[in-house]
């Protein structure tokens, strides 16, 4: 099988990108963490030791797991990354000429891993040398963020998605993550795992305002053979998914492209909080979000470079027709009512699936991972008592880079 190939959500899992917090995470305060889409500020070395264990219960599974920062500070190695990403996330119209000319300067001469933790961390005036003087240093004070931070890089998923034998680079919709973005871009255009590697970029690679087309990955799910779930979130626009599903089909990936209407609010951020699929024939779903008259489409080529509509009488028959199935299973969100919804919340759905049946999630969501159980999923559980003050879980903090069929 190829490197860099993702065939579904629920096939074998083998490589996969993931991000350990830290200096980002420190920036958060209760100040500025609404602004940087956190409800919450967490324990920064109680999250990184909550990621560790993630990141090794996936080691353990024989899974290989790449660490973002260490992609970054390999791809600054290349110097054609280093100049665009320098040009590219400090920028003369961000900083003004001269100030953005005099930090690019002072930034190209340190250490690349150090310089990948700012990329993803965040720069303030305080840190930047006495003899770099301009107007806009005078005017701002040592605590003023130069570039902000991106505490939003834990969640990989969202930034960039694989699917089949390409790759996604999403435009993001919220200010807060869209220099995120960048570095992906730079992974992916210089870093000598991917440079040379023959896959398929559908969408985002370009330094573009995309406007109303915006895409996360959060939302889009391989459900494989040759089909791909969408959701329409408060990210994720019908503008964004015509784009990607009309890549899809010109490269001939997909064969048909679901797409179903979210609620637009907090706690159903993307598709994935609200439902995963965990085994061939079986989804995890929060039931008061995924409902029998949610709104859904199913997309397919019409032959002339465009996409034909059909509007589908349930999310569930569109997918039952899609994988090929008799009869989806639906496990939902465990506990009554008040428990149900504090599990959603604590990202109770949103598992990473391993191989058929096989999950990681949160330990905290007792009831649950007691469905899960007694349904014959096995439920590899982790700590995210500070990683899910973020609002993700497993499934959203890991990027799949590749994994088998179903």
């Amino acid at each position: 099988m190829e490197k860099n190939y993702v065939g579904s959500e629920v096939g074998k899992l083998r490589s996969v990108m993931l991000h350990r917090p830290n200096l980002s995470l420190k920036r958060l305060t209760p100040s500025n963490c609404q602004e940087l889409l956190f409800d919450d500020v967490l324990s920064v070395e109680r999250a990184g030791a909550e990621h560790d264990i993630f990141a090794s219960t996936l080691r353990d599974q024989g899974v290989e797991v790449l660490l973002l920062t260490d992609l970054l500070a390999q791809a600054l190695d290349i110097p054609e990354a280093k100049d665009w990403l320098l040009s590219t996330q400090v920028s003369d119209y961000r900083l003004g000429p001269g100030f953005a000319c005099d930090v690019r300067g002072w930034l190209a001469d340190m250490q690349h891993r150090q310089l990948a933790r700012h990329l993803s961390g965040g720069l303030t005036y305080g840190e930047i040398p006495s003899f770099i003087k301009n107007i806009v240093v005078d005017t701002h004070d040592a605590n003023d963020f130069i570039m902000k931070p991106l505490p939003n890089h834990l969640f990989t998923r969202d930034t960039s998605c694989w699917i089949y034998n390409g790759v996604s680079i999403n435009p993001m919709a919220k200010p807060a993550r869209q220099r995120e973005t960048n570095n992906l871009r730079a992974i992916y255009r210089w870093h000598p795992a991917f440079a040379s590697g023959d896959f398929i970029k559908y969408f985002g690679d370009e330094n573009i305002n995309y406007d109303h087309a915006t895409l996360e990955g959060g939302d889009v799910l391989v459900i494989g053979r040759g089909a791909v779930l969408i959701g329409l979130s408060e990210r994720t626009t019908p503008q964004g998914v015509e784009f990607l599903a009309t890549s899809l089909f010109k490269h001939r990936q997909a064969e048909r492209v679901v797409v179903v209407e979210l609620p637009k609010h907090r706690s159903c951020m993307h598709l994935d909080t609200v439902m995963t699929h965990i085994d061939i024939d079986t989804f995890s779903v929060y039931p008061e979000v995924v409902r029998k008259e949610s709104q859904c489409w199913t997309l397919t080529p019409d032959g002339r470079g465009g996409l034909d509509r059909v509007q589908e009488t349930s999310l569930l028959h569109a997918i039952e027709k899609a994988l090929g199935i008799d009869q989806v299973r639906l496990i939902t969100t465990g506990g009554d009512a008040f428990e149900a919804e504090r599990e959603q919340w604590n990202d109770a759905n949103n598992v990473l699936t391993l191989r058929p049946g096989v999950v990681v999630g949160y330990e905290r969501n007792v009831w649950t991972n007691e469905k899960y159980d007694k349904a014959g999923i096995t439920v590899l559980p982790i700590p995210g008592d500070e990683l899910g003050r973020g609002r993700g879980g497993a499934r959203c903090m890991s990027c799949p880079l590749e994994r088998d069929d179903i």
